[in-house]
């Protein structure tokens, strides 16, 4: 399965070749390329596809689908938390 998944930005960076950020998915941090959406800001929420933010999305609709997804049990499977290595 491959979902995307809204996550709120909490840091922007440049890594040298492109703009990066690490997102928040109701907990789990991963580090995400932000090039696409030149405009997203500190606190934006984007749906993150394949470590890609690929739109903006509102806060509301962002944590109802966090919240459907993590019922669903399908949040870790698809953010895989125990790859330690891109969270903060």
């Amino acid at each position: 399965m491959c979902l995307g998944i809204p996550g709120r930005i909490i840091e922007i960076y440049d890594n040298g070749l492109t703009r990066m950020g690490k997102v928040d998915f109701n907990g789990i941090v991963k580090e995400v390329c932000l090039a696409y959406l030149p405009e997203l800001q500190v606190g934006d929420y984007t749906i993150v596809h394949v470590g890609f933010a690929i739109t903006r999305l509102d806060e509301e609709s962002a944590r109802e689908t966090l919240a459907l997804f993590q019922s669903l049990g399908v949040l870790e499977e698809e953010l895989n938390p125990d790859e330690r290595a891109q969270e903060v």
